[in-house]
């Protein structure tokens, strides 16, 4: 029995002013946990300082939340659907058009 689909992500190569500051970051995660149709409770971002960001959202179905290091064009990516996993599949695939990674590498993991 599968419950769920989690994508663990690493996203290579992505440009600094994409990743840098909260206020791009949340912006398109927002957009992300939209369009894939995932049902948003609500989210956290953090900014550091100089630059760099965390943020989760709580979606019903489960989690959203990416980590950033503008420094190293790195984003690291956690996404959890339970239900119609679909929707972690379209959710990764519209963080994939949004950051335009050099290269990525991830991981499916089929929970339940």
């Amino acid at each position: 029995m599968i419950v769920g689909r989690h994508i663990i992500a690493e996203l290579y190569g992505v440009k600094e002013e994409l990743i840098a500051r909260e206020e791009t970051v949340r912006a398109i995660v927002e957009e992300v946990v939209e369009k894939a149709g995932l049902t948003k409770v609500g989210s956290v971002y953090k900014q550091f300082n100089p630059h760099g960001v965390t943020g989760i959202v709580l979606i019903a179905e489960s989690h959203v939340s990416i980590h950033t290091w503008p420094e190293y064009g790195l984003v690291n990516l956690d996404i959890f659907t339970c239900g119609d996993t679909s929707k972690v599949e379209k959710a990764f695939k519209l963080f994939l058009e949004r950051f335009k990674p050099e290269s990525y590498r991830h991981y499916v993991l089929d929970r339940g």
